[in-house]
């Protein structure tokens, strides 16, 4: 007796993801590994506004969320530190280039200074009549520059608690800002009145105003300082600061509000995050989209650590997603362990046998499928059971197609169709409505279709379930039959293209091989 031979399930090429060098970088597989590690889920008290890495080890970051500040270590779930000094919301808690100072802004307008190592404020700065939502130091490290919601744009002196210089330039809120990491004069404010101003605190007034034409809810500086990206409505926008705020590139990739944008340690990606749910990341070189990832809710904010190692974005719903990067030393180790077993593993494996030695050939089991052990005992209708169970329908139809298919050769489709109940023909019918405009299923289904109606068709009327679902798979088919009588017209408007472009073509080529003949005849005569 033969032995059985497994259905065979036809597999089509599927369109997925072009993977490149930034993909696996950013997923953090490296080559060789388990993959990347699973995102953490902190939730917060409320939106989280602003999150900001310590620019020293070990990288902790501060979360502003709802009237608390949270300061948590790279791969701690829990907050290490709290400051709740505050009556109010708090906004754009942000660290000093040394990492031993945080600045924040709150609702009342005061602006207030913590030591990382304490609780209460150091300093508190007093002079906004509204909300401050932008708080930075410069880079000189003893001065800090706000924007509120009163239009105005301050710097303030830390060891004095005092106000140096105020500039009320902007006509609506202010709420983002940077400082220069090359001038320790020079800061920058984006505001809702569709403006970016740069500031130098050596003068009265802006020395640059760039016009972004949506309200700015971010800006940031390239550490070169020559060029210059705001974030307002759909637009990320680049402007060379160097040519007196020329624009660079305008990239619109966001099908929603740009919220905030951060730049990776070696300053070759720009990442943006978005009310769509999206983080795109940008080369700067080409400013075109070379990964994504895609959230659960509105993105408010966003921040990389210093090493690019961990990723954290803050959501609208209070949410904190914390991502983390396959650390590279690790995959190294383990890719040296495997190399003496894989080579153990291929030995012998090219050798091939001379005409005196022995072969003896191990067996190889074969493990079969559910509905292959059915179909070898001859058990058409189970089979098919087998292969409409939900998931294998929803993740594999290939599979429930290929089983249609070998019971139709066999001759036994119509009786494993045969025989069911009200739920199991809604099952069929559902399956087939759904996949039989599918090219790759069309000529089994197809069949199968004709078969089911066939078959019930004197039961028609009697169960709404069904009837619903045969209007539902004559409605596919309609609808796909339109679909190709259309393709058929524009295939016949460009076949009458096409040979109107080969005619002209051809008459063209006649023409200039008779000019050509005339001009030798005519040169014969002159001589």
């Amino acid at each position: 007796m033969a032995s059985y031979k497994p259905v065979v399930v036809q597999s089509c090429p599927k369109l997925g993801e072009k993977i490149t060098q930034d993909t696996l970088y950013w997923r953090g597989d490296k080559g060789g590994g388990s993959g990347p590690t699973t995102p953490v889920q902190i939730k917060e008290f409320g939106a989280v506004n602003k999150i900001d890495f310590s620019p020293v080890p070990p990288y902790n970051y501060a979360v502003t969320a709802s009237s608390r500040i949270h300061i948590y270590g790279r791969y701690s779930q829990e907050p290490i530190k709290t400051f709740s000094r505050f009556r109010d919301a708090a906004y754009c808690a942000t660290y000093r280039d040394d990492g031993r100072l945080l600045a924040a802004g709150s609702e009342d307008g005061t602006i207030r200074l913590f030591d990382i190592s304490g609780k209460a404020p150091l300093r508190q700065f007093e002079g906004h009549t509204k909300p401050v939502h932008v708080v930075g130091f410069l880079s000189d490290k003893y001065q800090i520059f706000s924007g509120g919601d009163d239009y105005s744009s301050n710097l303030w002196d830390i060891p004095s608690a005092t106000e140096i210089i105020s500039y009320s330039e902007h006509t609506d809120y202010v709420r983002c800002g940077c400082a220069s990491k090359v001038n320790a004069d020079v800061f920058i404010t984006g505001s809702y009145d569709h403006t970016v101003k740069l500031f130098d605190a050596r003068t009265k007034s802006s020395v640059m105003t760039i016009e972004h034409g949506h309200p700015v809810e971010s800006v940031l500086l390239f550490p070169s300082g020559g060029l210059l990206v705001s974030a307002g409505g759909r637009y990320v926008k680049v402007w060379d600061v160097l040519k007196g705020g020329q624009l660079l590139v305008s990239l619109k990739n966001h099908h929603k509000t740009v919220t905030c944008l951060c730049l990776n340690s070696s300053g070759q990606r720009l990442l943006s995050g978005s009310l769509d749910r999206h983080v795109k990341i940008y080369s700067t070189t080409s400013y075109k989209v070379v990964h994504s990832f895609n959230y659960a809710t509105s993105i408010l904010s966003l921040a990389l650590s210093p090493e690019d190692e961990t990723l954290v974005v803050g959501m609208t719903n209070g949410v904190l997603n914390v991502k983390h990067r396959k650390p590279e030393e690790k995959n190294e180790k383990s890719q040296k362990k495997r190399q003496p077993a894989y080579r153990t593993y291929v030995k012998g494996r090219t050798y091939m046998p001379k005409q005196e030695d022995f072969c003896v050939s191990k067996p190889v089991k074969r493990v079969l499928r559910k509905y292959d052990k059915l179909l070898r005992s001859f058990q058409s209708s189970k089979a098919l059971d087998a292969v409409l169970e939900p998931p294998i329908m929803l993740h594999t139809p290939e599979v429930t197609v290929a089983v249609m298919q070998e019971l139709h050769r066999r001759g036994t489709l119509r009786s494993a169709l045969a025989g069911r109940d009200e739920k199991q023909v809604n099952l069929l019918l559902t399956f087939v409505a759904r996949r039989v405009i599918e090219p790759r299923f069309t000529p089994v289904l197809v069949t199968v279709a004709d078969m089911i109606t066939d078959i019930y068709q004197p039961v028609v009327g009697q169960s709404a379930i069904v009837d619903k679902q045969f209007l539902k798979l004559q409605e596919a088919i309609g609808k796909e039959i339109d679909y190709q009588e259309e393709l058929l017209e524009v295939l016949g408007m460009m076949d009458t293209l096409f040979a109107t472009f080969t005619k002209k073509r051809d008459t063209s080529l006649e023409e200039n091989k008779s000019n050509g003949l005339t001009e030798i005849i005519e040169t014969n005569t002159n001589y």
